[in-house]
């Protein structure tokens, strides 16, 4: 199938980094990869809304469990991410652990715990690490690797956003075993160090999570490792930036260029 201009718009809205660096795959697996994210940006965009679509989210996922019943649910977005899971055979319970997860930023404000955390990511990033690992056909001994990989991005999103999030009244990273009793602004600026040590922990909790994903590229073809060592490298250099000055999460939100990201795909293309 030939990506929709849906499918392009609502993925090109909604990641910028992963989008620029999907495009680096073959043809036949970018529009998998399009339509897969065309699914979970949809139903991202719901529940991140400002007011969040409550409505929206629940038309959506009732979409999704009519057409689980093999029925057409008449949203093209559902239909076309039904037909991907067919063609994979996705464990649709990685599909319920999302709908859950996106189901909890309705209700849910903050994570006190690691655990509590890693509970949300599994639904809302290491499932999308399993997905593609289906879609790039590797075998099941990579798919931890595979959920790392997603872990890893979702928190270094959650370290870049805080700013962010805290717009929307959500605080992801817990505060559990540190000094610190928020992450509002006007608060860290009192307890500036003790925020950079925490800082310091959750990018060390990135960083560990990013080194189990990489000793699972031995099981990714070429074809396929440069678009995702091409997207990992771009999530690194945000952390980096935010690790030279955390207190830069309060000023502007650290995304990489375009132009940053083709030299990294080049750079891959020439170096594997």
């Amino acid at each position: 199938m030939a990506i929709s201009k849906l499918h392009y718009k609502i993925f090109k809205h909604g990641s910028k980094t992963y989008f620029n660096s999907s495009r680096f795959f073959p043809k036949n697996k970018r529009e998998d990869v399009f339509v897969l994210y065309g699914f979970v940006r949809k139903a991202d965009d719901f529940v991140d809304a400002s007011p969040q679509d409550v409505q929206g989210f629940y038309v959506f996922k009732n979409a999704y469990l009519k057409a689980k019943e093999g029925k057409q649910s008449g949203d093209f977005i559902v239909d076309s991410f039904m037909r991907l899971c067919e063609k994979y055979d996705f464990d649709l319970q990685w599909v319920e652990a999302f709908l859950h997860s996106m189901e909890l930023d309705l209700t849910k404000n903050e994570y006190n715990s690691l655990s509590e955390i890693l509970e949300y990511i599994y639904g809302s990033a290491e499932v999308i690490g399993l997905f593609m690992a289906s879609i790039m056909e590797l075998p099941k001994e990579s798919y931890y690797h595979a959920q790392m990989q997603g872990r890893a991005m979702q928190y270094i999103n959650f370290i870049r956003d805080i700013k962010e999030d805290l717009s929307f009244g959500r605080r992801y990273l817990p505060l559990e075993n540190t000094p610190l009793k928020s992450l509002e602004f006007d608060y860290v600026l009192g307890h500036e160090d003790e925020f950079r040590a925490f800082h310091r922990m959750q990018i060390e909790f990135y960083e560990n999570w990013q080194s189990e994903a990489e000793k699972g590229y031995s099981f990714i073809p070429r074809k396929y490792l440069i678009p995702v060592k091409t997207a990992a490298a771009m999530y690194l250099w945000s952390a980096n930036q935010i690790k030279k000055n955390p207190m830069i999460v309060y000023e502007r939100k650290v995304k990489p260029a375009k132009w940053r990201i083709l030299l990294e795909f080049i750079k891959h293309f020439i170096g594997l």
